[in-house]
C-alpha cells in the first residue's frame, strides 16, 4: 500500500476552515499533560512531535496493555501503513472495552493523517479520566472522573403514578378524566325541527 494514498494536499475553503477552526481547539498545555502521563506509564518516549509519536499506535497500545493488561494482544512495529493503522484500529476497540464512552473515541485517520487532533487530545483526556474512575495512580493528576451512574428503582406505583405527571408544554390529556364526554363512536341524538319530535334524553345527548 503506498503512502500517497494516505497524504492529502493542502486544504482549501470550507474543510481548511473548519481545519484551522479545530486547531484553534487544541490545547498544548493538555498536549504537556498527556505527554508526560503517557510517557510515565508506558516508559517509552514520544518524542518532541507529538502526532508523529503516536501515529504508529506502538506507544497508545503500549498504554492499553498498561491499563488493561492483555487489551492489545499483538502490536505491529512495521513500518508499513496498513500495520500502523492496525494499531489504531485495535487501540480504539481497546478503549471501547475499558468503558469509554463512544463520544470520546477517535477515528484513527484523526490521528495517522493529522486530521482532527483536536478530537485525539479529547479522547485521551477522556481515557486517562477513565483511569482515574478506575482507581490508576499516576504522577500526573490528569482526566476527570467519569460521573457514576446512578440507577433508581421504582415499585408499579410509582411509575404508574409518574405517566400522569404531564408536562406543561406537552398538551396532552392523557391521565385526564372524561366523565361526561360523548364516548368515541356514539351516535348523536339531534333535534329534527320537522318532526317536532324530542330525542331521547341519555348520558350521550349533546344540548
Amino acid at each position: 500500500m503506498s503512502s500517497t494514498q494516505f497524504n492529502k494536499g493542502p486544504s482549501y475553503g470550507l474543510s481548511a476552515e473548519v481545519k484551522n477552526r479545530l486547531l484553534s481547539k487544541y490545547d498544548p498545555q493538555k498536549e504537556a499533560e498527556l505527554r508526560s502521563w503517557i510517557e510515565g506509564l508506558t516508559g517509552l518516549s514520544i518524542g518532541p512531535d507529538f502526532q508523529k509519536g503516536l501515529k504508529d499506535g506502538v506507544v497508545l497500545c503500549t498504554l492499553m496493555n498498561k491499563l488493561q493488561p492483555g487489551s492489545v494482544p499483538k502490536i505491529n512495529r512495521s513500518m508499513q501503513n496498513w500495520h500502523q493503522l492496525e494499531n489504531l484500529s485495535n487501540f480504539i476497540k481497546a478503549m471501547v472495552s475499558y468503558g469509554m464512552n463512544p463520544v470520546d473515541l477517535f477515528e484513527a485517520n484523526d490521528l495517522f493523517e493529522s486530521g482532527n487532533m483536536t478530537q485525539v487530545q479529547v479522547s485521551l483526556l477522556a481515557l486517562a479520566g477513565k483511569a482515574k474512575t478506575k482507581g490508576l495512580q499516576s504522577g500526573v493528576d490528569i482526566g476527570v472522573k467519569y460521573s457514576e451512574k446512578q440507577e433508581r428503582n421504582f415499585d408499579d406505583a410509582t411509575m404508574k403514578a409518574g405517566q400522569c405527571v404531564i408536562g406543561l408544554q406537552m398538551g396532552t390529556n392523557k391521565c385526564a378524566s372524561q366523565s361526561g364526554m360523548t364516548a368515541y363512536g356514539t351516535r348523536r341524538h339531534l333535534y329534527d325541527p320537522k318532526n317536532h319530535i324530542l330525542p331521547p334524553m341519555d348520558h350521550s345527548t349533546i344540548s
